[in-house]
C-alpha cells in the first residue's frame, strides 16, 4: 500500500519565488547570460569624458 504525499498549500511567497525565476529566465533566453541593467541613469550630453569616441560627438 502506496502512501499519497500530502500536498502543501502554495504560499505567497511561493508564487512570487516562481514569477521572478519565470522572469530570469525568460530575460536570458532574449538576452543572454550574465547581468543586464534594466534601468540607467540618463547623462547628459555635456558629461565630461576623456575618451576619444564621445569627444567627437560633443561637436556636433
Amino acid at each position: 500500500m502506496k502512501h499519497k504525499k500530502k500536498k502543501l498549500p502554495v504560499n505567497l511567497d511561493d508564487l512570487v519565488k516562481a514569477s521572478r525565476r519565470g522572469s530570469r529566465e525568460g530575460e536570458q533566453e532574449l538576452l543572454g547570460p550574465g547581468f543586464h541593467s534594466t534601468n540607467r541613469v540618463h547623462r547628459s550630453k555635456k558629461t565630461y569624458t576623456r575618451k576619444a569616441k564621445h569627444k567627437s560627438s560633443l561637436t556636433d
